[in-house]
């Protein structure tokens, strides 16, 4: 696959902070390259009378009501913690 003659490679590189070695470079030139190509062919398609769509299937909500629930324990929440004191988990001083 050809490069395409507009395709600017340093350019995409520094838009997307991406430092290329000159093989990357070559690499991701032609991958881009069939991208677009393919890009392309998409375009030929003909969707006369196919509606827009943002998913291929229809989205529904699938989150459980907001129902509040016994939680564990604080014995069993603290059974793990390497170090507790007065029912919490002590941990190193992060702040002065």
């Amino acid at each position: 696959m050809s490069v395409p003659k507009d395709l600017n490679i340093d350019r995409i590189a520094n838009l997307a902070r991406l430092a290329l070695t000159p093989e990357e470079k070559i690499k991701f030139s032609a991958q881009l390259a069939d991208v677009l190509t393919n890009i392309e062919k998409l375009k030929q398609v003909d969707v006369t009378g196919v509606e827009p769509t943002a998913h291929a299937f229809p989205v529904y909500n699938v989150w459980a009501d907001d129902v509040a629930t016994p939680g564990l324990s604080v014995e069993d929440a603290l059974l793990n913690a390497p170090e507790k004191r007065d029912h919490m988990i002590v941990v190193p001083k992060v702040v002065e």
